[in-house]
């Protein structure tokens, strides 16, 4: 008889779409193993016009997934990386990290128009918005929130005229040709995490079936990245983003920190060894605070 796998994820397409890359890639490997989905809907997507800042951070669009964990319902859960609060519970560790997709932010416009320089911007987030005001000086912005398509929807019957969206997830869907434009990672320094997915497991189990996914240069720059934010306290909601690439032994982790208290931001770039890469968004995170 064969081992069963229940496989938790959100219930959006997006969500669906990305776990299914890596549990294609887990039977491929795993030919012994039959992996069953189990998707559900969180707190967060239910709620969709308030900020999550203002109804309890990431924290929402996980809190079913890990009961169903800790409760044995599923055996693991994939998620986007960038989704995830930065402190996680330590009977549910992180056992896997994707190859990283293009980690950039990109901008779609209103079906009709066909250029932007100054308009509403639809965007929830707060990272974006302080970024997006260096390249549009006199765009205004306007929250939204939702899904992919449930954000698109809003933009062609909302008032914006443009809305951002994370590039990995619109490669995945197959939606890339309406990108308007890619913003570099100079430009608009993205979430940590983002383009990343994680597989999230209970402590102590045998997940030797999650090794064929996993991505040694994915592992570094999260970790950087995610130290980077934890030491800046950072949420969901906070203006912090972390970027860090890996070359051989060497990563480089790019920072964005805006000091709420006074108005202002900086940026960094600290480089180092990658097995260092913990102290390395550490000691940033610590340099970019000092500097405000």
């Amino acid at each position: 008889m064969s081992r069963i796998i229940r496989v938790g994820s959100r219930d959006s397409t997006l969500a669906v779409a990305q776990t299914m890359i890596l549990v294609d890639k887990m039977k491929h490997h795993n030919p012994d193993i039959e992996f069953k989905l189990v998707t559900m809907k969180t707190t967060g997507d239910k709620i969709l016009d308030r900020n999550l800042y203002d109804i309890g951070g990431k924290g929402l669009f996980v809190k079913e997934l890990d009961h169903a964990l800790l409760d044995g319902h599923v055996d693991i859960v994939i998620h986007s990386l960038k989704d995830l609060p930065m402190e996680i519970d330590k009977n549910l560790p992180l056992i896997g990290f994707s190859k990283r997709k293009d980690p950039r932010d990109a901008m779609i416009l209103k079906s009709e128009m066909e250029s932007f320089s100054t308009g509403c911007i639809g965007t929830s987030s707060k990272r974006r918005i302080i970024q997006l005001k260096r390249l549009y000086p006199s765009a205004i912005f306007k929250g939204i929130r939702g899904n992919v398509q449930t954000r698109l929807k809003k933009l062609e019957n909302g008032s914006y005229d443009a809305t951002i969206l994370a590039m990995a997830g619109l490669l995945r869907l197959g939606m890339q040709k309406c990108v308007f434009r890619i913003f570099s990672t100079d430009e608009v320094i993205p979430a940590a995490g983002q383009g990343i997915l994680a597989v999230q497991g209970r402590k102590g189990e045998d997940y030797s079936f999650v090794e064929c996914i996993n991505c040694d240069n994915s592992f570094y720059a999260a970790v950087a990245e995610r130290s980077f934010v934890r030491n800046l306290g950072g949420s969901c909601s906070s203006p912090v983003a972390a970027y860090a690439t890996v070359v051989s032994d060497e990563i480089k982790v790019k920072g964005f920190y805006f000091n709420e208290e006074i108005g202002n931001y900086t940026t960094g770039v600290k480089t180092g060894k990658k097995k260092d890469a913990i102290k390395i968004g550490e000691e940033l995170a610590l340099e970019l605070r000092c500097r405000l």
